[in-house]
This record gives C-alpha cells, structure tokens and sequence, in this order.
C-alpha cells in the first residue's frame, strides 16, 4: 500500500502540540519525506521549549506508524535557541501559558545523559569501530572485525551507524529491504552469518542524507531500539568518522563495552585518532585498542612490501597511551577487490593470510570482553 504525504498530514493534524493547536498548524514541522512506506521528518522548535515537545514528538512518531502501509517512521526534535533570546515572557492573564512553563529546570535527581543508557535485550556487549577521520578503511575493518569475531564461534551483529555514508549496503552486497516483524520491528538481514543493519538499507544508493543532529540521533536510535536483533554475543557498530552526534548519541543510549580505534600510519591520521581516542575515554567508553589499517603495501605481484604512509605510527601511538595495540593490515588489492565486489576477504578467503589477520584482532577483543559475552 503507497503511503502519500497527504496521509502523514491528516494524520498529523490529530496530534496536539502543548499549546493544544493541531501539530500541522504549529508551524514548526520540517520538509516531510514519504518514499516507499518510510517517513522522515523534523518538528523544530525553540530549545527553551524542548522538553514540553518531547512527547508529542513521540505522539507523531506512534500514530504516523499506524498509518497502513508505513514501515519505518523517524522523527527528530530539533530544538534551537533563538539568538539574543530573552526570557520567556509572564503569562497572560487568562492565556495560554508557554510551553517552556512545563519544563522540569533540570535533569530529574541532576542526572548526568549517561543515566539515559540502558541495555539492548538478548546483546551481551555492544562495541564502536571508530576513526577520527574518514577515508582509513574503518568499515571494511568493522565488517572483517565482525566476521573474524563470527570465525571465533561468537553470534555477531552488525549495525552501519554511519547515516552520512552508509558502506555497509556495499562491502556486503546487500540490496533487499528490512522486513517488519509482529512487533513493528525491523528485522535485520542476514549475510555470511551475521545479524546486518544499515541506514542504506532503508535509502536509495544515491541519496543524499541531509540531516541535522537531532534527525541523525533519532535514526541510530531506532537502529539500535527497534530492530529485533535477537540474541547476540556482540553488536559491532561502525560509527561515522569524527567525535559528533552519532558517537554520543550511542554513548548516552547503551552502555557501550568499548572502542576500537581505526587509523592509518600518517602523523595526520594518528592526531584525529587521539581525538576520538579522548573522546571515548571522557564519556566512560573503555578503548579496546587501536588497528592500524594500510600499514603497508604489498605488492601483490612480487611481494614487496613498501611504506607508503610510514609504519609503526599506530603501534607508538597505542604505547604512548597506554592502550592495546591491535594489529597491522596492509594496503592490498585483494582486501579492496573483496570489499568492492560485496565478498569482505575473511569471507572469500578464509584461509589466506588477511583472514588470519581479522581473526587475531577478533581474538584481541574477545580476551577483552571475556567477561561480558556468553562462553561460545
């Protein structure tokens, strides 16, 4: 059944903003995207009035999923303070008093956004593969990372968290859509053994993802609360490069069991690696410790091997901070063929020597989280 932006409209209207105007009349609803029984959109309003707006927000969400035919619905709060914004102003007598008046002045108890997370049902742990920058080969590494963790008898999941530029549809050859089970939930795809979830599952290849935070926010929020990822030993999240929403939405949301750091050899890469290094280290997220990808070339013709960006950059980095250095990957085009062809090389060949390498890393992390995952 086609779902019309007409439908999310009048459904809208039923649902009353605090100052108890219908939500369509409030002025405050964004662009609304309707493609193929997936609905996006925003309700941004003043942040001094964030709080009151939060269960509407929730209302929307809850009855434009029950519209017929819609699968997936995700909307943000974006709250803005207004610039040289004053206080609010006295009520009226006899008005309507501001939204902001039902706004408790702070978190109940003067709880910290970490008392927010909770743990996700039937995950034992759930981990980060993070880079401070783009372009290092982070998601080839969760995806290789998640499969030597398979190999090591673990019930992996995957889940792309990178709203901006989704990879994982790509290295694994995904292109089927996620399924809604009884619950409303989306069910994950399965491929090479994994539980695989990704923001490219549910958009086009080509489509741009031009998304404030809060948008961002609520999309790996729903990813990780309202997908039925079943009973797993680890969910691995490949996050999107840099320390922003998405690394602190996940923070907040789940008690994450720790980090991996992916980085280059490069003096430049290695300082953007720091940055997310103490980034997880200031909101409490243990770092697993530090990979360093493309270490080398290989030649895969003569077998040389050449520094292309140095060497040992990584390994220095992990000593001087007192964190696991992982392993090195070398720069080799069967790695890259694999992952453009959506056949990642622990899975296409499991007995060569790149496999073992994901495999010792996958090693590496299990001894860490020992204590938190089932025996296999």
């Amino acid at each position: 059944m086609s779902v019309t932006q007409q439908q999310v409209l009048d459904c809208l209207a039923k649902v009353m903003s605090p100052r108890g105007t219908a939500l369509t009349n409030a002025n405050v609803l964004s662009a609304i995207t309707v493609t193929d029984g997936k609905v996006f959109f925003s309700i941004n309003v003043d942040a001094a009035e964030a709080r009151a707006w939060e269960s509407v927000r929730a209302q929307a969400e809850n009855a434009v999923r029950a519209i017929p035919g819609v699968s997936v619905a995700m909307i943000a709060l974006t709250a803005e303070r207004k610039a040289g914004a004053a206080a609010p102003a006295p009520r009226p007598a006899g008005g309507v008093p501001p939204a902001s008046a039902h706004r408790h002045p702070h978190p109940p108890g003067g709880q910290s956004p970490m008392a927010r997370q909770a743990e996700i049902p039937g995950i034992s742990a759930v981990i980060a593969v993070a880079s401070g920058k783009g372009g290092v080969g982070k998601s080839t590494t969760a995806l290789n990372l998640a499969l030597g963790l398979r190999d090591l008898g673990l019930r992996i999941g995957l889940l792309d968290a990178d709203i901006y530029g989704p990879s994982v549809p790509r290295l694994t050859g995904i292109r089927e859509k996620p399924q809604l089970n009884d619950d409303k939930k989306m069910v994950p795809l399965q491929r090479f053994g994994l539980s695989i979830m990704s923001i490219g599952f549910l958009v086009e290849e080509d489509t741009a993802m031009i998304w404030r935070g809060p948008m961002v926010m609520s999309a790996i929020t729903q990813m990780l609360r309202d997908v039925a990822w079943g009973t797993l030993d680890v969910l691995v999240v490949d996050m999107p490069p840099g320390t922003g929403d998405a690394q602190l939405t996940l923070a907040q949301n789940v008690p994450l069991k720790g980090a991996v750091i992916v980085s280059t050899p490069q003096d430049l890469s290695l300082i953007d690696a720091r940055r997310g290094l103490a980034m997880f280290k200031k909101v409490s997220v243990p770092v697993l410790g530090i990979v360093e990808n493309m270490s080398y070339f290989q030649c895969p013709h003569c077998g040389t091997r050449s520094d292309i960006f140095g060497h040992g950059g990584a390994r220095h980095e992990a000593e001087k901070l007192g964190v696991p250095f992982l392993g090195e990957i070398p720069l080799h085009i069967a790695i890259r063929t694999a992952s453009d062809a959506g056949n990642p090389v622990v899975e296409s060949e499991p007995d060569g020597p790149h496999a073992a390498i994901y495999r010792a890393i996958g090693g590496k992390v299990r001894e860490q989280l020992q204590g938190v995952i089932a025996a296999a």
